[in-house]
Order: structure tokens, then sequence, then C-alpha cells
């Protein structure tokens, strides 16, 4: 029953963007920017952002809630903590502390066997960092605070609102291309056709173009990924990041790579070496990230 609720939350969350996103365009006007003379590129470009932005940024806002509700995150404060709960948030505040937030984030624990970690947030004021079980039962404390010290480079990056932004455009613009050549080929057939075709194009050219998008936005990634190792390393120290990575290559490596254990596929720590599917990786190979520290002046 626990999944049912959170497949219903996640549609009726969908359905609730989708809802106030048309509302915001038809009372805009944006929503029609097609007429009898053609396409009214403004009007196109300004429904496209509003698609690609407004959707992006709603989804940003509710990260942490939904982080909650999805994983099942058991988040403490500092007064209620007891044991390992203790130690996990002196370790995230102490490394906040170091990276300069303001705020400190909200500490979490879920139940999963992965090797698993994650930040989350709208802002750097309110994000979340949650680790599960997993992680906890099977990392030493040094590879766990180079772990915790990576996530807290992504929340001082302010990776969310970057990867967000980075979405939300080239939403924008696939919907944008989209739908200029759709009207084109939609001229070419009879106007009782037209609507139809135009539909179907795009449909098609959404899915084409999202596609070579998401390697744009996986190229993002892959480079947030490279500068928040070198934040962990600043923070914790190269030697724990290092550690931590290893110790991630080391599970990975025991994986059958036909089947992709949950902990690597949730985790995503380790890209494509190589291939048109390293194209699409959000993480760059483990070895390599781990040369990349391993070069740097980092201590």
């Amino acid at each position: 029953m626990t999944w049912i609720k959170r497949i219903g939350w996640f549609f009726a969350v969908n359905i609730l963007v989708m809802i106030t996103i048309s509302i915001i365009t038809r009372v805009l006007g944006v929503d029609r920017y097609t007429s009898a003379a053609g396409i009214d590129y403004p009007k196109l470009m300004a429904f496209c952002l509003i698609w690609g932005m407004v959707g992006s940024f709603i989804s940003l806002a509710i990260s942490r809630m939904m982080a909650k509700w999805t994983m099942g995150v058991k988040v403490f404060k500092p007064e209620d903590a007891v044991g390992e709960q203790q130690w996990l948030i002196r370790r995230v505040y102490e490394l906040a502390q170091k990276a300069g937030l303001k705020t400190m984030p909200e500490v979490g624990i879920y139940e999963s066997p992965e090797l698993n970690a994650f930040a989350t947030g709208p802002s750097k004021s309110r994000s979340l960092v949650a680790v599960s079980s997993g992680l906890m039962a099977r990392m030493k404390p040094d590879e766990i605070e180079g772990v915790l010290a990576h996530e807290i480079a992504h929340i001082a990056n302010g990776d969310m609102v970057t990867m967000t932004l980075v979405q939300g455009v080239v939403n924008a613009f696939v919907m944008f291309f989209a739908r200029i050549i759709a009207f084109a080929v939609g001229q070419t057939v009879r106007e009782e056709q037209r609507h139809i075709v135009e539909f179907i194009c795009i449909m098609v050219l959404q899915i084409a173009f999202g596609i070579l998008g998401s390697m744009v936005v996986a190229w993002f990634s892959r480079i947030r990924e490279f500068r928040a190792d070198q934040g962990g390393a600043t923070f914790a120290g190269r030697a724990k990041m290092v550690g931590a990575l290893q110790r991630l290559q080391s599970n990975y490596d025991i994986v059958d790579p036909n089947t992709q254990a949950a902990s690597v596929a949730a985790f995503k720590i380790s890209g494509h070496k190589s291939g048109f599917m390293a194209l699409f990786s959000t993480h760059p190979p483990l070895e390599v990230r781990i040369a990349a520290l391993q070069q740097s002046n980092i201590m």
C-alpha cells in the first residue's frame, strides 16, 4: 500500500503541475501561438519557456518533500538524534559549516540495502541530505564522510538550481523547435489532416529532440559531479573523498553489468566508459573521478 500511495502522489502532483501551467499559458494568451498568418514566434517562445521552466521549478520546489515521501526518508533533529544519527548529523553540520552554508541541511536516513546518498532541495537554505541504511552499515566512517562532503558540495555549488535551469532551457528549446517543424510539415497536407499531422510530428520530434537534449543535460551533470568531488575533497580531505569513491568502485566491480544492482542504478555512481551510451551518463566513470582527484592539488 505504501508504494501505491507514493505512485498516487506522483501522478497527482504531475496532474496539478500540468493544470497550473495550462492555466498560466491560457491567462497570458500564449497558448494560441498560431493563426492563418503563421506562427507568432514571441508567443511560441513564451509558451515553451513557461512549460519548460515552470514545470522544472515546481519539481524543484517540492523536491525535498517528494524525496521524503517517495524514499521514506526519516529526518531527525539534533536534539532527538541517537547513536549513528548523532554521528551523522554532526558530520553533516561540520561539513556544511566548512562549505559556508548559513542554514544547516535537514539530515535523514532511509531503509535500503543500497549504497546510496543524495542531496536535494529548492535552495541552499532548504536542503536535505539523506543516506541509505546500507551505506551506513557497509562503509567506514571516513568513507561516509567523503560521500557526505560530496553531497554538501552539491548544495554549496547550487547544483540543484543549476541543473533545473539547464533542464528547463533544454525542455523549452525541444518544444520550440518541435512545434516550428511540425507547423511547417502541417502546411504540406490538406487542412482537414493538418491537426493530426502536426500533433504526431510534435510528439515524434519532442521525443527525438528530447533524446538529444538529454545529452546536453548529462554533459552539464558530469561537469557538476567533478566539481562536487573537488568540493568534497576540500571539505573532508582528498583521502576521504578518494576512499569513498574507491569503496563505491569496489562495490560496482562485483555487480553483474547486465543486471545493475539497485545501489548502482539508484546512486548512478558510475557512468559508461565509452561509446554512444557514455553521452547519456550523468556521472563520469569512477576511475576517471578518482584519477582527477589524485592529480589535483587538494590535500
